[in-house]
């Protein structure tokens, strides 16, 4: 059982990256700490979306290059698919990576808005000075 646990030390990885980001989006009362725990979220889920993408044995890219791969039989071509790596995973993480970038950059945005106003990022400080304001 340990050696189980052991072999998939990788995914451990990311529940405890997962749990790391989750706390500092929950725990944290900065809003600066809470943005860099969101991306360590992301930056988990991606790597475990990319490390699922992972096959064992796929040594080639799915595109079928005529005979190259294929095994001649009754005039059809095989293709032998247990072969072929899937590359859906990989590109959505790609899209993923990029939304990310452009997420951190509006929320950066974002709290330059706030802290120009509020002259603080803490939460805790920016409801009271909401609170006693009326705003």
């Amino acid at each position: 059982m340990l050696e189980y646990i052991i072999s998939k030390y990788n995914f451990w990885v990311y529940v405890i990256l997962l749990l790391i980001g989750l706390y500092a989006m929950v725990g944290k009362k900065n809003l600066v700490k809470k943005l860099i725990g969101m991306n360590i979220f992301q930056s988990a889920v991606i790597l475990f979306y990319v490390s699922i993408g992972v096959k064992k044995g796929g040594a080639t890219v799915p595109i079928f290059l005529g005979n190259a791969h294929a095994a001649h039989g009754h005039g059809h071509a095989i293709i032998d698919v247990a072969s072929y790596i899937n590359p859906l995973p990989h590109v959505l993480m790609l899209t993923a990576i990029v939304v990310s970038i452009a997420t951190t950059g509006v929320a950066l945005a974002v709290l330059i808005l706030i802290f120009r106003r509020y002259k603080t990022l803490e939460l805790d400080e920016i409801m009271k000075i909401r609170k006693e304001t009326g705003v």
